[in-house]
């Protein structure tokens, strides 16, 4: 492995529209800053860069929803985020923002070098416009159903439930998010970075001198690759953000994804006026930590901007994490469904430490992962209190009776104690290469394996039992004790830096240097200790219930407004109910009606006969997704002419709030023409 002489750290900038939870911690910053922790006790030179993103659709959404300005709203979201970050100990060395003037020079400055490099192709092409709102409208702006998976409220940039980037004329039967309006396309020019220029490149550059990436994110990248990469705009009409720094581009700014990767490089400046040695030094290692939403921005768009512009280095890594969930569901910031860390603070204080581990234990290193309230207490209370705090606590306390605080003599040293000091230095290295591959659960599991050596050496020895009979023995005893919760003071600092620095003052010491943990002993014969106090606290089951009946609360709340409001319609007698042929039919065919947007025309097997039926779900339904559904039909319905075509039945459907259809479908796979009584 090279010697790198410094490590450029990147973690991905959170949008300032919103606080930060648990999910951004799992994903980005606790892997980040465990790493910037580790590097530093190893003596590197390290930069940790973060900020918030300050532009892009999301914050002129939320400034819409509540009536503000943008600015009103990132000013405020700003503040929250970075005192979040601090109070959970992400100890950036610049936690900037992209409405500095640093960064809209810097942002303006490299598009203008791409520019007159000729790197960009500069195309005019239809977008979609609300002629309601009279503006364009950005991705996020539009939603609709994405061809792919067929989701109906898919963003004109990304399918977050395939996942599926896509571009906005891409989707099934838009709709503008700011009038409800169907928009028309209108001819706009803009400037495109051509990525396909680039994809050979990057195929060698990420396929083939990068095999040690993670899976996840090798995987996804040669997926892009493989369907082909196209020119990517780079600029949109919008009036919040940078702006486009040539003539003819009034009303046109950056593209928050070419714009918030420069804000790593606007942060250094800020930082360092030695920022280009971090950014263009061939000795400098960068490293991007990211969740899986942006492994195409950073393994392939912004690499292609970094080699475009020609002076950068490009980043080494990007071990990017997959999702965490909450309690078997996807965390959302919409539904409220969140463990929100202000309100975490709120009602667990001086507990950051228990929740970066149980986050750490419980990493989605390489595939999506959950958390539960159960899970956490467990975590805390057999591992945290029963194991690490445990093990300091009966060091401490023994220390106290039998030698007044003060670390005994070393005495008689067996093989015992000889075997615990290589066993600390083997589970040191342990840590370290699970670090220096990103594999952070390994890592904390190494961790806990110290305490439980030393829990396991004091079970075994029994110093309270022989203390009367031989103190001798009792003293080295407690000395190896003392020694393995000083190594823990420095071991314990990447993963739980509020924990290292009670143990410090514990132990009245600061952490050793990474070399010397496990080859030199931190306490000498006779130190005296400070006071014991414990680590962990147990968390009682009321604690966690109360957290369960909040989220319980939250989807109860989520399932009562999903529910339209409709009047109750008159009373019909049952003998009205059973003229009604309800019967379950397999979908064979379907089409779109033509010069209709709402209409499908579906061939469905009823079990009784194959049946011709025209359904208005196309704004919902793409006549792929429909092959195969079984569906549920009124089969006896009069038939009508509909656009020329005769429908014979009715598709039963749900009518959310929001005019969404779902359709009513049985459970379990039913034979066509099964009745429904």
């Amino acid at each position: 492995m090279k010697n790198w002489k410094r490590y450029t750290i990147t973690s991905a900038l959170p949008y300032a529209n919103g606080p930060i939870h648990i999910g951004h911690l799992a994903g980005v910053y606790i892997p980040a800053d465990i790493y910037v922790r580790y590097l530093r006790k190893r003596g590197k030179d390290v930069i940790f860069i973060g900020g918030s993103d300050e532009h892009g659709v999301p914050i002129t959404i939320k400034a819409r929803q509540e009536g503000v300005s943008p600015k009103d709203i990132v000013d405020r979201y700003h503040n929250i985020i970075k005192k979040s970050f601090e109070d959970f100990g992400i100890s950036f060395d610049i936690y900037s923002r992209t409405t500095n003037k640093t960064h809209f020079e810097t942002a303006s400055e490299f598009f203008k070098k791409l520019y007159d490099k000729g790197e960009f192709v500069e195309k005019t092409t239809e977008q979609y416009f609300d002629t309601e709102a009279n503006q364009f409208l950005a991705d996020r702006y539009i939603t609709g159903t994405c061809p792919h998976c067929s989701n109906e409220k898919a963003y004109g940039d990304q399918c977050e439930k395939c996942g599926t980037s896509l571009n906005a004329t891409d989707l099934i039967n838009p709709k503008s998010t700011i009038s409800g309006s169907k928009p028309i396309k209108k001819e706009t020019s803009h400037w495109f970075l051509p990525l396909d220029k680039y994809e050979s490149f990057l195929r060698k550059w990420i396929l083939e001198d990068h095999k040690e990436w993670k899976t996840n994110v090798s995987g996804q990248c040669k997926s892009w690759l493989d369907m082909g990469l196209q020119p990517r705009a780079v600029s949109r009409d919008l009036d919040w953000g940078v702006p486009v720094p040539v003539e003819g581009a009034t009303g046109k700014v950056l593209y928050v994804w070419f714009d918030a990767p420069i804000g790593y490089i606007s942060a250094t400046k800020e930082l360092t006026k030695d920022w280009e040695k971090y950014w263009k030094d061939e000795d400098s290692r960068l490293i991007h930590f990211i969740g899986k939403d942006n492994i195409v921005f950073h393994c392939i768009v912004f690499p292609t901007m970094l080699k475009a512009e020609g002076s950068f280095i490009l980043p080494e890594n990007v071990p990017a994490n997959e999702f965490l969930n909450l309690e078997g569901d996807k965390i959302s910031t919409s539904r409220n469904w969140a463990v929100w860390l202000h309100e975490y603070l709120e009602e667990f204080p001086d507990k950051q430490d228990v929740l970066r581990y149980t986050l750490c234990a419980n990493m989605p290193e390489t595939k999506d992962n959950d958390f539960t309230w159960k899970d956490f207490q467990l975590r805390n209370n057999s591992e945290l209190v029963a194991i690490l705090g445990n093990f300091v606590n009966r060091a401490m306390v023994l220390t106290s009776k039998y030698f007044e605080g003060k670390v005994p003599a070393k005495g008689n040293v067996t093989d015992v104690e000889k075997e615990l000091d290589k066993a600390i230095i083997a589970l040191k290295a342990d840590i370290e290469n699970s670090l220096e591959n990103f594999k952070f659960r390994e890592a904390l599991k190494a961790l806990m394996d110290v305490a439980r050596l030393g829990n396991k050496y004091l079970a075994d020895a029994e110093p309270w039992k022989i203390y009367k009979t031989d103190p001798d023995r009792v003293s080295t005893i407690l000395y190896y004790s003392l020694q393995i919760a000083g190594a823990l003071t420095s071991l314990c600092e990447p993963f739980l830096p509020f924990t290292s620095q009670k143990l410090c003052k514990m132990l009245t010491v600061s952490t050793q240097n990474w070399e010397d943990v496990g080859n030199i002993h931190p306490l000498s014969e006779g130190h005296l200790l400070g006071e014991s106090f414990l680590l962990f606290d147990k968390i009682e089951d009321d604690a966690i219930q109360s957290q369960v009946d909040k989220l319980l609360a939250t989807k109860k709340a989520n399932d009562e407004k999903s529910l339209p409001v409709v009047e109750a319609k008159p009373e019909v007698s049952y003998d009205d109910f059973t003229k009604m042929d309800i019967r379950v039919g397999t979908v064979l065919e379907a089409e779109r009606v033509p010069k209709t947007q709402k209409l499908l025309k579906l061939k469905v097997d009823t079990g009784l006969d194959v049946r011709t039926l025209i359904s208005g779900i196309a704004e919902f339904y793409s006549p792929e997704s429909m092959i195969g559904k079984q569906v549920c039909i009124l089969a006896n319905l009069q038939p009508r002419n509909i656009k020329g075509v005769e429908s014979k039945g009715m598709i039963l459907m749900a009518e959310g709030t929001d005019g969404t259809l779902k359709l009513i479908s049985p459970t379990e796979v039913s034979l066509n023409g099964a009745t429904i009584k």
